[in-house]
């Protein structure tokens, strides 16, 4: 049974949960994504090698899913960005700060011993729905 006031977000332009949990959820207004990695939302399969080239994806995905929930990346407040490796956060802000551009939501970044299917990225949001 679903609760009640909660919105659950399903889209086919993100990948799939690959547990038991939502894309996102949309509740008072505001968006709460899953983390999000660099799957190709049609294989399933890790789109790139480089940090740089996964982030370009998981962000991708991370529009996708907030799309679905009727926002966008320009209604972030926070995101939360985890790496493999912490030596990779000059690449992967760079591909963020394009995504992003001039909209500068909160974000935490911190490293992770080990993310989903050997990604070097994940990235999660808040964000208001619009």
């Amino acid at each position: 049974m679903k609760p009640k006031g909660l919105g659950i977000v399903v889209t086919e332009g993100a990948p799939k949960a690959i547990g038991p949990y939502s894309q996102a959820v949309v509740v008072d207004g505001m968006v709460y994504t899953a983390g999000q990695i660099a799957l190709d939302p049609k294989t399933s399969e890790v789109v790139g090698k480089t940090t740089a080239e996964q982030a370009d994806q998981t962000l991708k995905n991370l529009a996708a899913v907030l799309e679905a929930a009727g926002s966008g990346l320009g209604l972030v407040v926070k995101t939360t960005v985890y790496l493999a490796d912490m030596d990779d956060f000059p690449a992967m802000n760079e591909v963020y700060a394009k995504h992003f551009g001039n909209h500068k939501p909160a974000r935490s970044t911190v490293q992770a011993a080990a993310l989903p299917k050997g990604a070097r990225v994940e990235i999660d949001a808040i964000a208001r729905a619009g």
